[in-house]
């Protein structure tokens, strides 16, 4: 079992204060600890200042066991967390020529020369072990200090995100600091609300006392958190109820653990050896992304279009132009075209589409601001379906992109092989709500 250690997370930035970045790092790294069966205790965020540096950095270092940070370690003037933190232990600084030498050969891959300034990321506080960077210039670093464990690591997530998983996470392990497995089973929903969610589940929880219960809602998605908590419930037990809650939820449930919907589509079309296409107007290419996002998305993935005015949809999908004149291009039945149209573009096996009012301007009495219509084709036929989601543009068009993928996701669980033997391969577009 891990050790009872107080950890602080501090977030540096300037950016994360001046509200042009979100502090993604607090998400990340709690999150990961957290699976490991370990609670940030807390997070602050401040300017990358030397003043706000020792302030903060010394008020963790009274309280915590382990300190974290993020950003400061770069080569710029306004980079101060390596030298301050230094001085707060009182450890002098020195260069490590191994950490210039990584930084001139990355250089030398780009074909550019590395700057002077970059000299600065090659000091680290004496007796510190540097993490090594891959994808960056200025290494993390490892200090025990006395009964203190401090932990420097870059800004840029995409240099932040490797070194915390290869290098931190396995060396906190290793001191017995973190539960090798998730210490909770995570069960990820969609289609049924968090309130109604706690209802369903009710009958079960409430026969283990105790029992830890989480929920967690995001654009649709509801995940559930099941822990041993205060109960008497064994770790092996877990899995047993978790399993019987995804019984209940039947077609709502995902999945257990933390894979995407985008995912779970994925997964299920390439065991099938299928090819999907899709067709986007108001979610302007996030569909699409969310395949693209997946190592090995060209073995599914066939393409995608974003048609954003009629022309497009013309042009691009043969939309008739009778359909878009008739019923416009927010309809059932242009959702419908669209679908079909990618998937005969695209030569794919299945195909879906997503138009509507994202807002905050358009809409009409028909299809107010957040009417989304999504169409889906298939070997089996083609449907459409519509929805009324509230919230800001973005909100709208995240949910969107969810909705359609759990409306395959759904469609490839309930047609099976023999299915199509039933069913017309010509049916026109069917609508359900």
């Amino acid at each position: 079992m891990p050790s009872n250690k107080r950890i602080d997370l501090l977030t540096l930035g300037n950016e994360l204060l001046n509200g042009t970045r979100v502090n993604g790092h607090l998400e990340y790294i709690g999150g990961c600890l957290g699976r490991h069966g370990v609670r940030l205790q807390r997070n602050m965020s401040f300017r990358d200042e030397p003043e706000q540096i020792r302030k903060f950095f010394s008020e963790s270092l009274e309280d915590a066991d382990i300190i974290i940070t993020t950003g400061g370690l770069g080569p710029t003037t306004d980079d101060n967390t390596r030298e301050v933190i230094a001085d707060c232990l009182g450890l002098p600084l020195e260069f490590d020529p191994s950490i210039e030498s990584a930084i001139v050969r990355r250089f030398e891959r780009m074909g550019r020369t590395m700057s002077s300034s970059n000299l600065k990321q090659c000091y680290v506080p004496k007796g510190a072990q540097v993490l090594a960077n891959a994808f960056g210039t200025a290494p993390g670093i490892w200090l025990e200090h006395g009964e203190k464990l401090v932990i420097l690591l870059p800004g840029p997530p995409n240099e932040l995100k490797p070194m915390f998983e290869q290098q931190v996470l396995r060396r906190l392990e290793e001191r017995g600091l973190l539960q090798g497995a998730e210490h909770y089973l995570q069960l990820r929903t969609i289609g049924v609300g968090e309130s109604a969610l706690q209802d369903l589940l009710r009958p079960v929880v409430k026969r283990y006392p105790g029992l830890g219960v989480a929920f967690c809602a995001y654009e649709g998605i509801v995940d559930v958190r099941l822990s041993p908590g205060a109960s008497n419930v064994q770790a092996h037990q877990i899995q047993e109820i978790g399993d019987e809650c995804a019984g209940i939820l039947e077609g709502d449930f995902i999945c257990f653990g933390h894979d995407s919907l985008a995912k779970i589509v994925f997964d299920h079309l390439r065991a099938d050896e299928k090819k999907l296409a899709v067709a986007e107007s108001c979610t302007g290419g996030l569909l699409s992304n969310a395949f693209t996002d997946l190592p090995g998305a060209s073995k599914v993935f066939a393409g995608g279009v974003v048609c954003y005015n009629n022309d497009a949809k013309m042009e691009l999908l043969d939309v008739p132009e009778g359909i878009l004149l008739q019923h416009g291009a927010v309809s059932h039945e242009t959702a419908a075209a669209m679908a079909t149209g990618a998937m005969e573009k695209f030569s794919a096996d299945y195909a879906l589409s997503v138009t509507g009012f994202a807002g905050p301007g358009g809409g009409d009495t028909l299809n107010p601001v957040g009417s989304i219509y999504i169409g889906y084709s298939s070997p089996l036929g083609v449907w459409s379906i519509r929805m009324l989601y509230p919230g800001d543009r973005v909100a709208v068009k995240i949910r969107a992109v969810n909705r359609a993928l759990d409306v395959i996701r759904r469609k490839l669980k309930e047609f099976k092989v023999e299915d199509a033997i039933q069913s017309m391969l010509s049916s026109p577009p069917k609508r359900f709500n």
